[in-house]
């Protein structure tokens, strides 16, 4: 037996104390459905005041999945403190990734909330393909090609298709 091995065993045997990842997740999203079911849905969803039922109204989704997160999430937490979860294996499996890899996948991310309007959906999606691609050591052309026409192709069934607008950006105007 090496020695990663030895400590992946050891790892095992150990559990998180009452403040462990599950916890403070759940605890973190309670809060933030709170936020969303008190202000946000209240705020910026309009009801229109003639509907014959309440289940037809706009606001109706979003305060069922709304409640629906806020009782997992106190599950979740209330979950983490009765029962913390081991360490698992996967934890050393993450010491090893280099720090490129992490800044590429934030990156993919950070261009979807920031550039989005800016940019467009195609270029987002472009973007965020590639450097997700890249962050994965993919080297292989035909998986860059796929990267191109994917979104391509998604934003314009979601425009032509389903009639749903997505922003073309500032390039495209």
């Amino acid at each position: 037996m090496n020695k990663l091995d030895a400590d992946i065993g050891e790892v095992e045997e150990r559990y998180y104390g009452r403040l462990n990842p599950n916890s403070i997740l759940g605890l973190i999203t309670a809060a933030l459905a709170t936020f969303f079911l008190s202000y946000l849905v209240p705020n910026y969803i309009e009801e229109p005041g003639h509907l014959s039922n309440p289940m037809l109204s706009p606001r109706f989704m979003p305060v069922v999945a709304g409640w629906l997160v806020l009782t997992l999430s106190f599950a979740m937490a209330i979950e983490g403190f009765f029962r913390p979860p081991k360490h698992t294996k996967a934890e050393k499996l993450h010491i090893g990734i280099p720090k490129s890899r992490w800044i590429l996948m934030l990156a993919a991310c950070s261009i979807y909330m920031f550039l989005f309007e800016q940019l467009g959906a195609i270029v987002c999606g472009v973007l965020a393909c590639f450097s997700l691609f890249a962050a994965s050591h993919l080297r292989e052309i035909w998986v860059y090609i796929l990267g191109l026409a994917f979104p391509i192709i998604i934003s314009l069934l979601f425009i032509h298709l389903l009639n749903v607008p997505l922003p073309a950006g500032m390039i495209w105007e």
